[in-house]
């Protein structure tokens, strides 16, 4: 029986074996400790008919225990340097495929239908770089994969960002837009001990599960999108102000602006922290006339 990846002890023989040094340029922090990591995995809910995503497998820590679970496992990493690591820790398990590449800009679509087509249920699980936490998430869920959902480890003040409510101070366009696309929670929260290096802030586990219909009708996306993240363009200006200078010739439109807030039930004093998902995409709907 061979011995656990995630250990304190195991990690380092490892990366010692290699001459590994951690590049901070890529995020990259191991994890140490298997409770975690099966916890990490539970909350997947995976069954022995699933397939899993991983993205930055490290060393294989979590690739290992998804191994164990899913019936496949298909992991990117960008970093070559851990391709023979990888090859030498995981294998034990003929069910995981090691793609190298930096996910960003991979085609996950055409990967999922060359190493996903027979499979009903799959789940991305991973432990993402810190640096690019967002970016990627964006891109798995505006690209509408057909997948269940997202359970992954970020830093905690993301984390935050991404399951907060309206009126906090985390609440934002990050927000809005997950939530467009999920139901989001945090599972977890993970203190920095458990990571090989050990990164300034704790963690959180997020979990995302794909909605089977966005939960607001909105006229146009990217529109929507953009009003939204125009309307936190500056805290502490009202949802007006925003508007006129981060529209197209915002300026020019406040009496276009200012009618469509009204039409929406907005009061053009409030701040975009305070609007819940429903009357952005009544805001947007009223505004996209005039701006199209």
């Amino acid at each position: 029986m061979h011995k656990d990846i995630a250990t304190p002890v195991r990690t380092k023989e490892i990366l010692d074996k290699y001459g590994f040094s951690f590049k901070k340029s890529l995020g990259q922090n191991f994890l140490i400790d298997t409770n975690i990591l099966n916890r990490i995995v539970d909350h997947a809910e995976l069954t022995d008919g699933s397939g899993a995503i991983e993205i930055g497998p490290g060393i294989g820590a979590l690739t290992e225990q998804l191994a164990k679970r899913a019936e496949k496992v298909v992991a990117f990493e960008i970093d070559q340097r851990l391709l023979p690591i990888l090859e030498d820790t995981l294998s034990p398990y003929p069910n995981v495929k090691i793609i190298h590449s930096d996910v960003l800009k991979a085609d996950v679509h055409a990967v999922m239908e060359q190493e996903f087509a027979q499979f009903e249920d799959v789940m991305v699980v991973a432990n993402l770089p810190y640096y690019v936490t967002t970016p990627i998430l964006m891109k798995l869920l505006e690209e509408r994969l057909p997948i269940r959902g997202i359970v992954c480890m970020m830093q905690k003040e993301v984390g935050d960002r991404i399951s907060a409510k309206p009126g906090t101070k985390e609440y934002g366009s990050l927000s809005i837009a997950v939530q467009y696309y999920t139901k989001a929670e945090t599972v977890m929260i993970v203190p920095k001990t458990v990571f090989m290096p050990q990164p300034n802030v704790d963690s959180a586990v997020i979990r995302l599960t794909l909605h089977d219909e966005p939960p607001v009708k909105v006229t146009d996306e990217a529109f929507f999108f953009h009003v939204t993240r125009s309307s936190f363009a500056q805290r502490r200006k009202t949802i007006l102000n925003n508007l006129t200078s981060q529209l197209p010739d915002g300026k020019q439109k406040k009496e276009s602006i200012q009618a469509a807030l009204q039409q929406a039930g907005v009061e053009e004093q409030r701040r975009g922290e305070t609007l819940s998902i429903e009357e952005f995409a009544q805001l947007s709907n009223a505004l996209y006339p005039y701006f199209h």
